[in-house]
C-alpha cells in the first residue's frame, strides 16, 4: 500500500532548542523522540530565511530564484511546471490542509482544508476562540508578560490539531492521503498559557552567544533592524529572557499537539516529515523574530523523517527544504517535475551513503534585488515610523541580493553589491569572525567560490517559455541510477 504522507511543518522555530540537541531545558520531548526512531537531519537549511518563498521551495522543489518568490506578498508570482499537490493528485492522493498556509495554494486545491490560520488568528468556533484571537492581535507581535489568560483549547495549535484530526477521521480509508499540518507557532506574538509559562523561569535561561554588542560587528541590517527595534520598543532587549522563556515554553505547547497528532492519526503505513520554514534569533545579536541576515539561528531548521523502511540514524550531510518534493515523488512512485533543483533524499533515509558531489554543500538565498539600503537609509516602509509597530521583513532588510553557501564547516556569504563574509560556524556560531579578506583562508575561500558556482549554474531556471515540452532529463543521482539499472 503506498504510504499516507504527513507533513508537520511549524514556523520560525530555531534548531539547538531541544535537549536531543544539547540543550539544558527540555522543550520537545515528543520530537526528540520522533528523532531518535527516525532519520535526524541535523544540517538541513531553508532555501530563504522567510515564510512564503520557504513554503513555496517546499512546494515546487525549486530556489526562489528560480520559483521568483523572493517576499511574503508575492506568492502568486510562483514559477513552476507541477508542484507537490500535483504530484500527488496524479498518484491519486486525497489533499487534506489544516493550518497556516502561506503559500501559493488555497483552499480550492485541497480535499479538505481548514484555515486559514495565521499568527493573531484562524477560523473561530465560540465566543472563548474569539476573545482569545482579539488578545492576540492586541500583543501586536509582542512577548507576553504574563500567563496567557485563556484556555490551551483556543490556543491555535490545539484548534489546528483538532481539525486535522477531523479530517483524518473523514477520510477515504481506501485511498492514500496528504496530511498537511502547518503550526503558526513558535512565531511571534510570543505568548503561551499555563503550564508552558512557567517550564523554565526566565532567570534560568542560558545566556546568549552574542548580545546586542554583536550588530555592531555584524553592521549592515543587522544594526539598521536592531535601531528600528529599540526605536520602536525602547529598552524591548531588557526583557529577552522573558522572550525566550515563552518562546521555549510555545515549543512544549508544540510538542504536546504533535504528539496528539501523532496518536491520533489512523493506523496505516505513513511516511511522516517534520520540519519548519525557517528559524528565529530567540535574542542573539539583541534582536527578536527574524529579518537580517543568513546566519545559522535563521537557516538551519529541523528536518526529521520517519515511516517504514527509514532508518534510526542521525545524518550530517547538508540538506534543504528544497528536497522535500523530490523526496515524496520517489517515496510515492512518481517521476520528479521538469525544474526542480532538489534532491530525492529518501535513500539517505534509508541508510544509503551519499555521493559527495551531491550532498557536501548546500545554498540558500535571501533579497528580492535591487541594490541594498546603507545602514543609515530611511525609506518608506509600509508601516509608519512613528508607534510601536514594525515588520522586520521591510524594504531595508530585504534589499539587495545575497547567496550562502554551507559547506562542512564553513559558511561563504556573497552579496550582490557588499562585502563577502566568510565563517568557521564549528568555532564561531555567531558568525561574527568574518574571514573573508584574511589571506590564511585565500584557498578555502576559493573552494567555496567555485562549489558555489556550480551551484548558481544548476540553478538555472530551466523551464520553457513558450508551449513546448522540454526532453525530460534525470535530476539527481538517484533517478539517473535507477535508469541505468533498468536499461
Amino acid at each position: 500500500m503506498r504510504p499516507d504522507i504527513v507533513i508537520v511543518m511549524t514556523d520560525q522555530q530555531r534548531v539547538g532548542l531541544t535537549r536531543r540537541s544539547g540543550y539544558p531545558v527540555d522543550t520537545m520531548p515528543f520530537v526528540d523522540g520522533l528523532a531518535a526512531a527516525g532519520t535526524d537531519f541535523r544540517r538541513a537549511y531553508t532555501a530563504a530565511p522567510a515564510c512564503v518563498p520557504a513554503r513555496t521551495s517546499l512546494l515546487t522543489g525549486r530556489f526562489p530564484s528560480a520559483h521568483q518568490v523572493r517576499q511574503n506578498s508575492n506568492a502568486r508570482h510562483a514559477r513552476f511546471s507541477e508542484d507537490l499537490l500535483d504530484v500527488l493528485r496524479a498518484a491519486d492522493y486525497q489533499l487534506h490542509f489544516a493550518g497556516k498556509p502561506h503559500m501559493h495554494r488555497g483552499a480550492q486545491d485541497f480535499d479538505t482544508f481548514a484555515g486559514p490560520y495565521f499568527h493573531t488568528r484562524g477560523p473561530e468556533r465560540d465566543a472563548d476562540e474569539k476573545a482569545f484571537d482579539d488578545w492576540l492581535e492586541h500583543l501586536d507581535h509582542g512577548v507576553s508578560d504574563e500567563p496567557t489568560p485563556y484556555d490551551v483549547r483556543c490556543q491555535l495549535p490545539h484548534r489546528i490539531t483538532t481539525d486535522a484530526l477531523e479530517a483524518a477521521r473523514t477520510a477515504d480509508p481506501d485511498k492514500p492521503g496528504l496530511f498537511w499540518v502547518s503550526y503558526p507557532e513558535p512565531h511571534n506574538p510570543y505568548q503561551v498559557p499555563q503550564p508552558y509559562f512557567d517550564l523554565v523561569a526566565p532567570d534560568h535561561i542560558p545566556d546568549r552567544i552574542g548580545g546586542p554588542e554583536a550588530t555592531e560587528t555584524k553592521g549592515g541590517t543587522y544594526a539598521w533592524l536592531r535601531e528600528l527595534q529599540e526605536e520602536k520598543r525602547p529598552g524591548y532587549d531588557d526583557n529577552w529572557r522573558r522572550y525566550a522563556a515563552n518562546y521555549l515554553g510555545m515549543l512544549r505547547l508544540l510538542d504536546d499537539q504533535i504528539r496528539r497528532l501523532h496518536e491520533g492519526l489512523r493506523q496505516r503505513p505513513r511516511l511522516t516529515i517534520l520540519l519548519a520554514d525557517h528559524g528565529d534569533y530567540v535574542g542573539e545579536y539583541g534582536l527578536q523574530r527574524k529579518g537580517a541576515g543568513l546566519n545559522d539561528f535563521l537557516m538551519r531548521i529541523p528536518l526529521i523523517m520517519t515511516g517504514d523502511g527509514i532508518a534510526i540514524q542521525q545524518r550530517d550531510e547538508p540538506v534543504s527544504i528544497v528536497d522535500v518534493l523530490p523526496t515524496i515523488c520517489e517515496a510515492v512512485g512518481r517521476p520528479i517535475p521538469d525544474g526542480v533543483q532538489g534532491r530525492s533524499l529518501l535513500p539517505l533515509a534509508q541508510g544509503e551513503a551519499a555521493p559527495e558531489t551531491e550532498f557536501g554543500s548546500i545554498v540558500a538565498e535571501q533579497g528580492f534585488g535591487g541594490r541594498a539600503y546603507d545602514v543609515t537609509a530611511r525609506p518608506p516602509l509600509h508601516f509608519a515610523y512613528d508607534g510601536p509597530t514594525f515588520d522586520e521583513l521591510n524594504t531595508v532588510t530585504q534589499s539587495g541580493a545575497a547567496r550562502m553557501l554551507r559547506s562542512g564547516n564553513w559558511k561563504l556569504i556573497v552579496h550582490a553589491d557588499l562585502a563577502g563574509e566568510l565563517y568557521d560556524v564549528d568555532k564561531d556560531p555567531a558568525e561574527l569572525d568574518n574571514l573573508f579578506d584574511d589571506d590564511n583562508y585565500l584557498a578555502v575561500r576559493a573552494q567555496l567560490l567555485h562549489q558555489l558556482a556550480r551551484w548558481q549554474a544548476r540553478l538555472t531556471d530551466d523551464l520553457p517559455n513558450g508551449n513546448y515540452v522540454p526532453l525530460r532529463l534525470p535530476h539527481n543521482w538517484r533517478w539517473a541510477q535507477r535508469r541505468e539499472n533498468q536499461s
